[in-house]
């Protein structure tokens, strides 16, 4: 499966569109990701604890939004859009992402 944010695949010809499809993933952020976030907040640098949370929500965002293109019998998705989004009130421990794009066939 091809999955991509441009409008089409290089050399291949999109044959029909099958309907928008998306994926969206919402994470808990931990107690101690908090805190060590806190503490480079202060001192510098990147934060790694968030950087794996945020990486894991976007495979799963992506997983879930590939699988809806094979249910549908997609060959590739296009036009895929990623967002990113923390929620959860004021304390801001849940990162959400979704991934929304077009599934396609080609010939």
């Amino acid at each position: 499966m091809i999955v991509t944010t441009t409008d089409g695949v290089e050399g291949r010809r999109i044959t029909a569109y099958l309907g928008v499809v998306s994926g969206d993933a919402v994470m808990g952020t931990n107690l101690f990701r908090d805190m060590f976030a806190a503490v480079r907040d202060v001192v510098g640098g990147r934060a790694g604890g968030y950087e794996k949370a945020l990486q894991e929500a976007k495979q799963a965002a992506l997983a879930d939004l590939e699988a809806q293109a094979q249910a549908l019998g997609a060959d590739a998705v296009v036009a895929v859009d990623l967002d990113y989004e923390v929620i959860g009130g004021d304390s801001k421990t849940m990162l959400m992402v979704s991934a929304n794009g077009t599934a396609v066939k080609l010939g």
